[in-house]
């Protein structure tokens, strides 16, 4: 099973850009910058979308906030690899 969301990135074309790609129908991949607001995004749709306004706004939030922690996520384990190289 495939997780709700990925994290893509594709910087040998779109050099700081950031893409959420939502795998379950309706799906879509959320295209913003990786410098954390992602308010400059634009939404990308693969299915055409057959759920409401109100449906598709609770999935961008949870887009962005599948986004937000994974970077935190990251940063926390560049930090640890840091963190054990300095040790050694």
């Amino acid at each position: 099973m495939l997780p709700k969301f990925l994290l893509a990135d594709n910087s040998q074309d779109s050099l700081g850009r950031l893409f959420v790609v939502h795998t379950e129908e309706p799906r879509f991949i959320l295209e913003g910058t990786d410098d954390d607001s992602f308010e400059e995004q634009n939404l990308h749709w693969i299915d055409e979308p057959t759920i409401d306004n109100q449906s598709i706004e609770t999935l961008l939030n949870q887009a962005q906030q599948f986004l937000e922690e994974e970077l935190l996520n990251q940063e926390s384990l560049y930090d640890e690899i840091i963190r054990e190289n300095s040790l050694t």
